[in-house]
């Protein structure tokens, strides 16, 4: 196997469970637009005046998706964690769902199609 395509299978594995403990309250982060899917891989506030919970939410998830791309790079032979960050927000931002928050390649926040 390649290593793109390793890269995909450990991401799709790594964001599965670093998002599953965390599901109901970023679906509710996401559905009220407070949260958004950066271009980064990373979650982003959307809201100027965030609560303390989704502030929270947001280290916790950025947290956990950090260590799982630091994870992935390691076990890839020639991956970088920037490929493997970029690899993942294309992935979350291609299955957050219409009308949620995304940010657009010139880095603004956008509501998907």
């Amino acid at each position: 196997m390649n290593a793109f395509k390793t890269i995909l299978v450990a991401l799709t594995f790594m964001l599965g469970l670093s998002s599953a403990a965390f599901a109901m309250d970023l679906d509710s982060a996401k559905t009220q637009g407070l949260v958004g899917e950066q271009q980064n891989g990373y979650i982003g506030l959307v809201t100027t005046n965030p609560s303390r919970d989704v502030e929270t939410l947001v280290n916790d998830i950025n947290a956990r998706r950090r260590a799982a791309y630091e994870s992935v790079a390691a076990q890839t032979e020639g991956a970088k964690l920037a490929d493997v960050e970029k690899l993942a927000a294309a992935k979350l931002i291609a299955r957050t769902p219409s009308g949620q928050i995304v940010q657009d390649v010139e880095g603004k926040w956008v509501k998907k199609p």
